[in-house]
Order: C-alpha cells, then sequence, then structure tokens
C-alpha cells in the first residue's frame, strides 16, 4: 500500500482486498472486542480477562503482554489497537493502591473512544472454580437486565446499551428452542453491578415445550461503580445513525394487530352493484318469455294504449 496525498492505494490485490473490507458497509460486520492487560494486574484480573475472552470468542482479540495505558488520561493507544486489530469494543484491566481489581469497558465510534466505564471487582468467581459444563463457543447469549436504576438513571442506562453491545453476539434472523443455552443475568441494585452466567438445561415436562432450569456456569462478578466517561448527546446521536439504504421504506396503508397479522387497506371508487358483472353460467342466463321483478313492475307501470 502507498501513501499519496493522504490517501491509501492498494499496489497488489491482497492490499485492495485489505482495504475493501475496512470501508464502510450498509450492513455492518460482527464487532469484535480487543480485551488488553495493563501495565500492572492482579490474579484476579488476570483471570477475568481470560473468562471474558472465553464468553466472547471468535469474534475476541487478548492481547498478553502488559501495556502501559491509561485510557481515562490518554487514550491514543487504545484508538491505535483499534485500528490495527480492526475491535470497536475494548475491556481494559489493571490493578493499583487506588482501584484495585479494575475493569473498564468501552467501544469506538470511527476509531475514536465513543463510551468507557470503570467497574471495581469485589468478588469474582471464574470459570475455573465452576465444575460444570460450558456453552459452546461462539453461543449467542440471552441478555437480562434487572433493576429500575437501568430505567430511570442516565449513567446505568448507558452502562446498559455498552454491555449489550459487548455480549449480543452475532446478529441472527431466527432462533431453534435449543440454540437458547447462554443466559448472562445483569442485576442494577445500590451502586452495584452484578453479572452472573448460566447454561439453559431444558428439562422433560411432559409436553412438548421443555421446563427450563438454569445452572450456574461461571463466570460470575460484583462490580461497584467508579469513573465513566459518556459522549455527548450530539455524538452519541450521530454514532447511532443508520444510512439510508439501512431503513425500511414505509409502506403506507399497511397495520398489523397485536399477534402480528399483517393487514392491508385498499381504497376504491364507489361501485354500482347492478352493473357488477358475475360469473356468466348457463343457469343464470335470461330466457325468453321470462320476466323479471323489475321488468314486470315497469310493463304494469307504463300507460296502456288502445288502438
Amino acid at each position: 500500500m502507498a501513501h499519496r496525498d493522504g490517501i491509501v492505494k492498494a499496489k497488489t490485490r491482497r492490499s485492495k482486498r485489505f482495504l475493501q473490507s475496512r470501508q464502510p458497509k450498509l450492513t455492518e460486520d460482527q464487532k469484535s472486542s480487543m480485551i488488553i492487560r495493563g501495565g500492572n494486574t492482579s490474579q484476579t484480573v488476570s483471570q477475568a480477562l481470560k473468562d471474558v475472552y472465553a464468553l466472547k470468542k471468535p469474534n475476541a482479540v487478548l492481547y498478553k503482554r502488559k501495556n502501559m495505558v491509561r485510557p481515562f488520561d490518554d487514550s491514543t493507544a487504545l484508538e491505535f489497537f483499534s485500528k490495527k486489530s480492526d475491535c470497536s469494543l475494548f475491556l481494559f484491566g489493571s490493578h493499583n493502591k487506588k482501584r484495585p481489581n479494575n475493569l473498564i469497558f468501552g467501544r469506538m465510534f470511527d476509531f475514536h473512544v465513543l463510551d468507557m466505564f470503570e467497574l471495581g471487582i469485589e468478588r469474582f468467581v471464574s470459570l475455573r472454580d465452576v465444575k460444570t459444563d460450558t456453552c459452546p463457543e461462539g453461543t449467542k447469549p440471552l441478555l437480562v437486565f434487572a433493576g429500575e436504576l437501568f430505567e430511570t438513571d442516565r449513567e446505568h442506562q448507558r452502562l446498559r446499551s455498552l454491555l449489550t453491545d459487548f455480549f449480543c453476539g452475532p446478529r441472527v434472523s431466527a432462533v431453534r428452542l435449543a440454540g437458547l443455552e447462554h443466559v448472562l443475568h445483569f442485576t442494577a441494585l445500590e451502586g452495584k453491578i452484578y453479572m452472573r452466567s448460566y447454561k439453559v438445561l431444558l428439562k422433560k415436562s411432559g409436553c412438548r415445550t421443555p421446563r427450563i432450569q438454569l445452572q450456574d456456569m461461571g463466570p460470575s462478578f460484583d462490580f461497584v461503580m467508579r469513573r465513566n466517561h459518556m459522549a455527548s448527546d450530539d455524538l452519541y446521536k450521530t454514532a447511532h445513525r443508520q444510512p439510508r439504504g439501512v431503513k425500511p421504506k414505509k409502506k403506507k396503508n399497511i397495520s398489523h394487530d397485536a399477534f402480528g397479522t399483517r393487514l392491508g387497506r385498499l381504497h376504491m371508487q364507489k361501485q354500482d352493484l347492478d352493473k357488477l358483472q358475475t360469473r356468466k353460467m348457463k343457469g343464470l342466463r335470461k330466457r325468453r318469455g321470462e320476466q323479471t321483478a323489475e321488468t314486470a313492475a315497469a310493463a304494469a307501470k307504463a300507460p296502456r294504449t288502445d288502438e
């Protein structure tokens, strides 16, 4: 690839395909996450990063080396990693005396930091500590958010949006019942965020619909809210803007009822039913000598003329 006047031009077919994959698309690809280890981390933070990476595979990149990065002070290093790995989501782990066992969830817009939330780990149960079967790699989880703060508080609303973006998984058009294997449950209560991970077990119930049972799979976190960096309302609105080609065209006179049935309305001119052409059948033909009620009434009203 060659740089000329700020424009990157490809010299080979391979570099041309690479540049085309990075170009804007009407339907974006699956978002990837980069999981970064800070300059100083504890055993808890290191294992937490590995467990989150296990939940996110294969749409994640794990940086195993230590990186001297301070996201709230200078985010240029995160932006460099975002361009290098083509990731729009990140998780950064660090540990120090002032903020022990620290995790920072964040997302990018146009390779610049959009939102960041700093959560401190107060309690952690790893995947290794729970001796149960785990879900297959790449399983799309069900996300459940409980707590009034997720509906009323602005910071918790933005955090819910970020966690949904981070853990939502690939976009699918249909889901089968047996594919619902993983549940991530988030509870907001008194300034803390409780994250639980469950595996869905389908038990026999005696009928066609199975009985659902949740089994603790791990990892489990008890987070405490710390610092945050939220984008302005204008930038947040710009980041959620969709191109015209993605938005479906509005169709007039079409509605749906409570059961999802599609209803359409047709506007027609008033018709004269007397002139309506019916199906031609031999039994409906008028025979000679037969008078209908209308022709008989018309003949009765007509004046008689005697010659």
